[in-house]
Formats: C-alpha cells, structure tokens, sequence
C-alpha cells in the first residue's frame, strides 16, 4: 500500500488522474509506502520484476516483457585486481531492451492501459526512450519521444525501429523535459519521463529488492547517475525492506557522475561552478540540471555514501577492464561505477573485506562512441598487421632471395600461402621487390627502394 504526496509541501495528491506535480507548491511528487499495512507482506511469484507486486503502486495491468530477475555475478576477476574480497555486478543489460529502464517501462505501461491513455509522451536521452518505445509498441500506444542533439545512436536505433515518433528538441536532455512537460499539457499525452513520473522511481527499486534477495545487503552500493533518480530508486528500495523488517542495514551509496558534467558531485561537495560547459562521451548520465539532484543527495547522505567524479578516460578503462575481465560488455554511464571503486580502493576509502555491488544500468553496445572507438582500434590492429607482415618478408627477401613456399614456411604458416603471394604481389606493385625465375620457381629480391623502406622503418623504431 502506498499514498502519493508532494516532495515539497507533503501533501497527499489523488493518484487518479495521473499527476506528476503538486497543484499546489509545483514540486515533484512521490510515493510513500504504508508500512503498517505492509508488515506481513512477503515476495510472490517467480524472480522476475512483478514478484515485487506487493511493494508498487496498485495496477489492475500487469504489462511484462519479461524485464526484472537480472543476474548478479561475483567479479572474481575484478575484485583480484582492486585488492576486494567481494565484488559483484548487478547486470541490468540481461532485461528485454537491454538496460534498468524496463523496469520502469513495465509499471508505467501498465498505468497507461489501467487509465485508458492511447498516447505517450517522454523526454529521454537514451535507455528510457528505447525502453518505453519497445513496451508501447507491444501493447498499441503511440510513444512520442523528446530528445536531445546528444543520444546514442545505437539507443536511437532502438527507438526508430520500435516505430516511435521522435522529436529533436536541445542540446541535453534537460530542455528536452521542459518541452515533453509542455506538450503533455497541450496534448492531454500520458507523461512518462522519468524525471517526472513518480512510478519511475518504485520500479527501479526492485533492483535494491532483487539485491538483498540474491545476496544480503552490501557494504557499499556503486551507482552512476545523470538526473539522480536512480541513486535516489536504489536506497528507497532498501530503506523500505529496513522498515518492512526485511534487512538489518542499509548499504552506503555511492552516486558516479563524470567529470565533464557533475552538477550532483559539486552539489555533494559544495563546489559553486558557473556557466561551466558540460561535457562527456557517457551521454546516459549527461544531464546539466538534474530535477532529482535533492533526491540524489537525500539517499547518499542519509546512507553515510559519497558522491564521486571521474574522468572520461578512466570511464572508458573501465569498460574495457570490465569486458576482459568479466565478459561484461557495460555502457559508458555503468563502466564509471568501477572507475570510481578503482579510486576508492586507492584512497583507502573502501576496505578489502567489504562488499561491494555496482549497477551496470545498460548494454555497451547501445554507445557510439565506444563503439567507433574500438573499430578505429581494430582497423589500426589490422592494418599494423598487413605492414609487419610485409616488412617481415621484405627483411627476410632482402637477406637472400627466395621463393613463395620457403617464405611461407618461414613466417612459421601462420597465413595461407595464397596470402603471402598477395603480400608478395603488393610488394612488387609498390615497387619493393622485384622477380625471376630460376629452377622453376618465382624468386624475390629486395631492390634500392626497397632497402630504403627498411632503413626508414628502422629509424622510426627509435622514436617508438
């Protein structure tokens, strides 16, 4: 059982009509659980995100994909390499559209259907727009989203082929809000933005629910955050199961912004910055004006956390850390949450013998960055590949002549032969090597320009 009032004046608002804001004062508003009436009440049903039914706002709808129930892997490898005993990873990319925002899309679909709207509006840059359009397109309601200049391509993929209507509207996410807030007025839309549907923030609780069943408690929660929804979700799910009885204490949070743009952290640390140009390639957690930052702040404080900045750099060792590491392909906003324990651990503010869990919101495969990244690594692997092959024959040639075959056996057959003689053939066209015949085989031999080439390279190993 759960009552909806205003965060600012704490009035009780009906739930039905959908609201979002207090008619009174303006300010957001939130559920409350009635835990009284919630004392006996224990966890039904298979390990999936509706086994928490009794711990969400009612639904008549129960709308499902199959989101919730996500693993929790012990980072064996990881954990070795910062001094840990235990670490895990709560791996939300294992949900339907491959991050923590099904959740959300599940409950607020449900909503929809339960109030009868056809359409809905949402301002999103990135897990909640391709979340929400996926679960709208199951279910036959229009989903109209606002996003910023910034996204993901590969989230804005998800949302095209769910065949939602897109608009672009700002810079960040944070004007995209104001213009999805307006049109839900103008339209009579169903307003789902996370940054302003309560619903938002009891489903993403069931993570902390799904943590504490899977595992206990941890000493420390690791979370990465743009608008502060998803620190603030974590440590109200375990707040609650600490009233209900269920746990015995509450893990420390730990809110992750980036560098780039860390309004929560400077807020956290009482750091004033103006007109400061925002910036990071972890576009899921950029986000300038956070409406949930009090929120966010709320649930590290009360919690005894922190609220720590990192760099973009460390952001992206961080993915690929947890990728050879663990087999984890995370998303930039997720990969910043083992940036920061990595500097924790240097500091000496985590122990060894604690345990910590960080949240991996979405799949690596939805950022462009990363991805170009790694394809611009891969074409330099292959072309460094195909040059030291050539200059391993050109140096093997140019020592005594010899034929296709021998060099092959020479390279140890680590390629076919069909592709040493078009190493061979390059060489000749590029005017490297020349060829005779003798005994019946094709001999190279380096020429002038060639011995060149290899002087050259020579050189240029000293600088390297």
């Amino acid at each position: 059982m759960s009552i909806l009032r205003c965060i600012g004046c704490g009035k009780i608002i009906e739930p039905f009509p959908s609201q979002y804001r207090c008619p009174g004062c303006g300010s957001l508003l939130e559920y409350k659980a009635e835990y009284e009436k919630l004392k006996d009440t224990g966890f039904v049903g298979d390990f999936t995100f509706w086994r928490y039914r009794s711990l969400l706002p009612e639904v008549k709808n129960l709308v499902t994909m199959q989101e919730g129930g996500t693993p929790l892997y012990r980072a064996k490898r990881l954990a070795q390499q910062m001094g840990l005993t235990e670490l895990y990873l709560k791996d939300e990319t294992r949900n339907p559209t491959n991050s923590f925002r099904d959740r959300s899309s599940a409950l607020i679909v449900s909503n929809i259907l339960d109030l009868g709207f056809t359409a809905a509006v949402c301002a999103t840059n990135g897990n909640m727009g391709a979340s929400l359009s996926a679960y709208c397109a199951k279910y036959g309601i229009s989903c109209h989203l606002i996003i910023p200049k910034l996204v993901d391509m590969g989230k804005l993929a998800q949302m095209l082929v769910y065949d939602a209507a897109i608009e672009e509207h700002g810079e960040t996410v944070d004007k995209a809000i104001k213009r999805a807030e307006r049109l839900a007025e103008e339209t009579g839309w169903y307003q789902a933005t996370p940054e302003l549907n309560p619903l938002v923030t009891e489903a993403q609780k069931t993570i902390a629910f799904e943590v504490a069943e899977q595992l206990g408690v941890p000493d420390w929660f690791i979370i990465s955050t743009g608008s502060g929804g998803i620190v603030y979700s974590a440590w109200k799910g375990f707040t609650e199961l600490f009233e209900l009885g269920k746990i015995d204490k509450v893990p420390r949070i730990v809110g992750v912004q980036a560098e780039g743009c860390s309004p929560i952290v400077e807020a956290y640390l009482g750091i004033q910055k103006r007109h400061a140009k925002h910036s990071t390639h972890a576009i899921g957690i950029l986000v300038t004006k956070p409406l949930q930052k009090e929120l966010a702040l709320t649930a590290i404080r009360k919690s005894e956390g922190l609220a720590v900045s990192i760099s973009d750099q460390e952001i992206f060792s961080a993915e690929q850390e947890i990728a050879k590491l663990e087999g984890l392909f995370a998303e930039p906003a997720s990969s910043g949450t083992i940036a920061a324990l990595k500097r924790l651990r240097q500091e000496s503010v985590i122990d060894k013998d604690e345990a910590v869990v960080c949240l991996i919101t979405g799949s690596g495969l939805k950022a462009t960055d990363v991805l170009q990244a790694l394809s611009k690594r891969r074409k330099t692997a292959i072309v460094g590949a195909e040059f030291s092959t050539k200059e391993k024959l050109l140096r093997v040639i140019d020592k005594r002549d010899a034929y296709g075959y021998e060099l092959w056996k020479q390279l140890g057959k680590s390629m076919t032969r069909a592709a040493i003689y078009q190493h061979l053939n390059d060489l000749s066209k590029r005017g490297l090597v020349t060829s005779y015949r003798k005994g019946g085989r094709n001999y190279f031999r380096t020429v002038e320009r060639g011995r060149r080439v290899l002087r050259a390279i020579d050189e240029l190993k000293i600088l390297l």
